[in-house]
């Protein structure tokens, strides 16, 4: 089963991290690979759906639909992926580290079964990627 996680420490209080990560649309900032995303419905919370369009193969836009299903406010996101030929399942831990500091972790997982076992190595690329993606956050939450 392909997973990956990675692990920043952001220069700013857990609140200011986890409340940036808890507006899906701020993905837009810091993953390069998003190309639209928006939220239906009202306040972020469990059960929250967001629409992302996403880089895919050969220049594809591909859907991957996000639910949450977990959200515990200043420490912790989970979601699973509802639209899209892959559907990891992922989270954002959020611990502080000080008053002026926190570590964010994040984590993909995904079981892929019939043909889809064949793109393992694909998949497994992606996620890396995915959660590499945490330098952008740290970079973009420490220039606003």
């Amino acid at each position: 089963m392909p997973s990956a996680t990675n692990s920043v420490t952001i220069a700013r209080p857990a609140a200011d991290v986890f409340a940036f990560l808890a507006d899906g649309e701020n993905e837009l900032k810091w993953r390069s690979g998003v190309k639209e995303m928006h939220r239906e419905g009202g306040a972020p919370g469990v059960g929250t759906i967001y629409r992302q369009k996403l880089s895919g193969p050969m220049g594809r836009t591909v859907p991957g639909d996000v639910e949450i299903t977990m959200f515990e406010p200043d420490r912790r996101i989970a979601f699973r992926v509802i639209a899209g030929p892959v559907r990891p399942n992922g989270r954002y831990d959020v611990e502080p580290v000080d008053d002026r500091s926190a570590r964010v972790t994040f984590s993909l997982e995904a079981e892929l079964s019939g043909l889809k076992k064949t793109m393992n190595g694909m998949v497994q690329k992606s996620m890396d990627a995915e959660v590499g993606a945490l330098a952008g956050l740290k970079r973009v939450m420490e220039s606003e």
